[in-house]
């Protein structure tokens, strides 16, 4: 059933206004374990939207096949949030930003409390997206000026140093006297932290100060925390966002004084001294917002590349036989098990999508993990093939203007570490992978822990 393209026409029909959504139980941070709260049970109990649970992440691909078939555009009350499920729908709004707008993207879940405010007020937090929340012609000049630091070049010297991180990690991985492991915490989560740290010219040495920022962020943005919650995670944002800062001044003093080196934040001051149009604040908000998006996706990514591998072990042993094929293994981990599975926009006029009016000012979450799965567009797409000829075609990384400008970078350190753990323990199996939990999140699908072993002498 293909789905018709969306329409930025006035409404014929108006649904009645989107209320307040209740608040939610479980909207926790990408490696928050799992709720004891069982949401498909509860929707179900309720014969609401086909089993679809909004924060459940254990295993949402039955309730996307019949929002798909059944529902493929419906108001889900508890959210307050349009759900979009077709791949059709989900990549014409993509591509409309004019009428649907991405400054939802970043809006917390649950607005902060009177205490994180006031925190994060007097700490003087004025943090805002780097690219992805903005739009033209904001989004479109300090884009130009970005991307153009996002080059294959920064790539191939980065490039080194991931695979002596990984070979590292994995040797330290494979000495556990027991032989067994969790690929996540022990390889998966320290390989893209370090990557962006050194990105940002920030040491190794830093690595769990940044991650207790960046799960503060994820904790504060995508979470459902008490006003009481917050206030930790507030304290940690204003020394993070005070990091940000202390860098674009670090690398204008460093400039002057003609000791800089060659980081991204040094990069994009020097673009800005020769004229190019980005303030140091925006500068200050793209390295905010790229430890985040830069390294907790890829964590995913890489733990999910090796849980669905380890997970089809024919599919792995062919790239034990052809590494060249690991580029297809990790477009079809992107399509079949993504790092993020949902996305949000907002409409800025009456409009309709797939004949379903949307009135102005809605808030609509895009399900990119069920239009990865649609089957108007991938044959057989609920089997996992790493030799499926368009598996490129996901929506993983968005579509449109804000198609994400990292894509390359995440890519590459998923596949060394492919390449390094076929090299070091082709052998390598997974425990028990149907036991794997997912934290509870309205967007992120992120396993909590991926059980490896081994033979100890092989």
């Amino acid at each position: 059933m293909n789905a018709q393209p969306v329409t930025a026409q006035p409404a014929t029909t108006q649904p009645a206004a989107a209320q307040p959504a209740p608040r939610q139980p479980a909207a926790a941070a990408p490696a928050a374990a799992q709720c004891p709260v069982d949401h498909r049970a509860l929707a179900a109990a309720a014969g609401g939207h086909h089993g679809y649970s909004p924060f459940d992440m254990n295993d949402p691909f039955p309730a996307y096949a019949e929002l798909r078939e059944e529902e493929p555009v419906m108001f889900d009350e508890r959210i307050g949030y349009y759900v979009v499920s077709r791949y059709a729908d989900i990549k014409a709004v993509f591509d409309n930003w004019v009428v649907f707008s991405s400054e939802n993207a970043q809006a917390p879940v649950r607005p902060r409390g009177a205490a994180a405010t006031k925190i994060m007020a007097d700490g003087g937090f004025t943090a805002y997206s780097g690219l992805s929340a903005r739009v033209p012609p904001e989004h479109t000049r300090m884009r130009t000026i970005v991307q153009q630091e996002f080059s294959p070049r920064r790539y191939k010297a980065l490039e080194p140093t991931i695979r002596e991180n990984t070979a590292r990690l994995l040797a330290q991985m494979l000495a556990h006297p027991d032989a067994r492991g969790d690929f996540l915490k022990d390889v998966a989560v320290d390989i893209p932290t370090i990557t962006i740290l050194g990105l940002l010219g920030v040491g190794p040495d830093m690595v769990p100060t940044y991650k207790k920022w960046s799960d503060s962020r994820a904790a504060m943005t995508w979470g459902d925390l008490s006003d009481e919650e917050q206030i930790p995670h507030a304290h940690n944002l204003v020394d993070y966002w005070t990091e940000c800062r202390r860098l674009v001044s670090a690398a204008h003093e460093a400039i002057g004084a003609g000791t800089a080196g060659t980081d991204l934040v040094t990069d994009l001051v020097r673009a800005q001294l020769a004229g190019g149009e980005i303030s140091d604040h925006e500068i200050a908000s793209v390295c905010y917002s790229l430890l985040f998006a830069g390294h907790e996706t890829t964590t995913t990514l890489i733990s999910n590349t090796i849980r669905m591998l380890l997970s089809h072990p024919g599919e792995w042993q062919k790239l034990v036989e052809d590494p060249r094929r690991i580029a297809g293994a990790i477009d079809e981990t992107l399509r079949y098990s993504p790092s993020i599975v949902g996305w949000r926009r907002k409409a800025l006029v009456d409009t309709e999508i797939a004949g379903t009016a949307i009135p102005k000012g809605a808030n609509i979450l895009l399900l990119m993990g069920a239009a990865n799965r649609d089957p108007s567009v991938f044959e057989d797409p609920e089997v996992f093939d790493i030799e499926r000829a368009n598996a490129r075609t996901h929506l993983s990384f968005g579509f449109g203007i804000h198609y994400c400008l990292g894509n390359m970078l995440a890519k590459l350190q998923d596949k060394i570490v492919v390449e390094e753990t076929i090299r070091a323990v082709p052998g390598l199996r997974i425990v028990d992978p149907e036991a794997i939990v997912f934290g509870d999140n309205l967007s992120f699908r992120a396993p909590t822990s991926v059980p490896v072993t081994w033979e100890a002498n092989a």
